[in-house]
């Protein structure tokens, strides 16, 4: 039996990641669908644990050749993907596939997947919140925030079009939430 899709989309710094983690330790049958980049890891990532990080030029030749599922310029020359190939590898070896993709992405897997494919947004509890959160990273200038605050803004416009909205305003709450909506679907 192919496995489903789960995807996990949310503004940066919503705590995606973290749900997305947890989730990985339940016993559940899930795989993480490792995203493709061009943007160069942060001091806590790992090539092909985190992302498979390559040049923006090797990233475009993937475009040329059609080998995405969904991919984005999230930000100028900062290009995010999730490769057809590792979905279908993971599939077909009978594991549900989790993904941990921007708002674009996760609604274009739904599109392309229908009803084997459970979108879930995790929303932050407000925008100043999530300001916080991503100071308290420690990963990124101010002005890069900045940047992402306003990019959160405009994804969080997108949350109706998610099967399911998770806010995060706690996060052991969150995590149970998460894990009972997608043990259900994977049943």
């Amino acid at each position: 039996m192919r496995g489903k899709l789960i995807i996990f989309s949310a503004p940066s710094g919503a705590g995606k990641t973290t749900i997305v983690k947890h989730l990985l330790q339940q016993n559940l049958n899930l795989k993480f669908s490792i995203s493709v980049t061009s943007r160069p890891p942060r001091h806590t990532e790992t090539h092909i644990k985190d992302y498979y990080f390559i040049s923006e030029k090797e990233f475009q030749q993937k475009i040329e050749n059609d080998e995405f599922l969904e991919w984005e310029e999230v930000y100028s020359g900062a290009y995010y993907g999730t490769l057809t190939s590792e979905v279908e590898r993971i599939r077909n070896l009978g594991q549900n596939v989790i993904f941990d993709v921007d708002v674009v992405g996760g609604l274009n897997i739904k599109k392309h997947y229908g009803d084997e494919a459970l979108a879930i947004f995790v929303q932050p509890p407000s925008v100043n919140e999530l300001r916080n959160r991503l100071k308290n990273r420690s990963t990124e200038s101010d002005d890069k925030i900045q940047i992402r605050i306003e990019k959160a803004e405009h994804e969080l416009s997108f949350s109706s079009q998610f099967d399911v909205v998770i806010t995060n305003d706690n996060l052991d709450i969150a995590l149970a939430e998460a894990v009972k909506i997608v043990s259900d679907f994977v049943k």
